[in-house]
């Protein structure tokens, strides 16, 4: 069966895309590993710049700094390959951001952690404009599909270069309330509803609108599974955390592989929105908070929220893993050894021949 992923002309070697982690997990070296195994590559731009000598006192730009950076020096390591990167919606710069990626020469942005109805707009605007960039959205339900494409379709004269489905079973932060997580969602079936409401648009603007699953696809026969089901492509993160490529710290690598399944679970995030993540110490007593140092979020009920995500991130990019947030999927528990990138895609590539 042919499996070629194709988002208006990006046409990666293999459907395969490697989910964005931050603060600090997925940059250039997660990133330009698994472009240059024919994957694509993407780095996180929350909080990007927090290795930055000035994040406290100028927060934006060295994140825009570090992010123009971090592209740059995934595209040395794959000068072939295709790199994007993930910006939430969520984010109080998100344009800026939005920007500072297209000017670097990013492939692609995939966008979620809200509904990123302005993004051809600000991608629009970018100094560098006429790069070619790809946008593509997160959604996970055919409703938000539906609102995306007809307000892009409407402000913007476009519809999605590709649509991300992300399922119940992802890491971070997830698109459904604590009670639709109770029940037993199926993403193939949501991916079956995305695809009626793509149709229209794929016929309004000539080409196809392709799907990617995103949550709970670890092994290379679970990405076969997803293809042969009709998906174009199959985004993966929790399965690259625990690689010697990973730009994650060794504490948070070991955190994945130690962890049991009982001890991953859903928790309700500072942003606003369900979460996955392992349920360490940290999570289950949280400090709560009082301070607001980096105004990272459009919206933060700063002294009613459980502990500061960005303190609790940035502790996990550093390896302090009592004070961390520990983003994760469901299958986490899986892993019980550090690979090599190229060996998750010889797996695939097994599993796909």
């Amino acid at each position: 069966m042919n499996h070629t992923l194709d988002m208006n002309g990006l046409i990666p070697k293999l459907p395969i895309i490697q989910g964005g982690m931050g603060v600090g997990i997925s940059l250039h070296q997660l990133a330009g590993h698994v472009a240059a195994e024919g994957g694509i590559g993407i780095i996180s731009s929350a909080q990007v710049g927090y290795k930055e000598p000035d994040f406290l006192s100028h927060t934006l730009e060295a994140n825009k700094r570090a992010l123009i950076s971090e592209i740059t020096q995934a595209k040395k390591l794959a000068p072939n390959g295709i790199i994007g990167v993930n910006i939430m919606v969520a984010l109080k710069h998100y344009k800026e951001m939005v920007q500072s990626a297209i000017n670097a020469g990013t492939d692609l942005i995939i966008s979620g952690a809200g509904l990123p109805i302005n993004l051809p707009l600000y991608a629009r605007q970018a100094t560098n404009a006429n790069h070619a960039t790809k946008l593509v959205p997160i959604v996970s339900s055919g409703k938000a599909a539906d609102v995306i494409c007809k307000m892009w379709d409407k402000k913007h004269q476009v519809a999605p270069d590709a649509l991300v489905i992300e399922g119940p079973l992802a890491g971070g932060h997830l698109g459904f309330s604590i009670e639709m997580l109770k029940e037993k969602l199926d993403i193939l079936e949501i991916l079956k509803d995305v695809k009626k409401v793509v149709i229209p648009f794929e016929e309004k603007y000539q080409r196809k609108i392709p799907l990617i699953v995103a949550g709970g696809f670890y092994t290379g026969e679970d990405v076969k599974h997803a293809l042969d089901s009709g998906s174009d492509g199959v985004q993966m993160a929790t399965r690259f955390v625990t690689t010697y490529e990973c730009d994650a710290p060794m504490a948070y690598k070991e955190s994945y592989i130690k962890a049991k399944k009982e001890d991953i679970g859903i928790i309700k995030s500072p942003v606003g929105m369900p979460g996955r993540a392992i349920l360490n110490s940290f999570i289950q007593s949280p400090p709560g908070n009082k301070v607001c140092r980096y105004q990272c979020l459009e919206k933060c009920s700063v002294n009613s929220i459980p502990y500061c995500i960005s303190n609790a991130l940035i502790a996990a990019a550093h390896g302090n893993i009592d004070e961390a947030l520990l983003f994760c999927g469901s299958n986490a528990y899986k892993a019980n050894k550090l690979e090599h990138v190229n060996e998750i895609f010889t797996e695939i590539n097994t599993a796909l021949a």
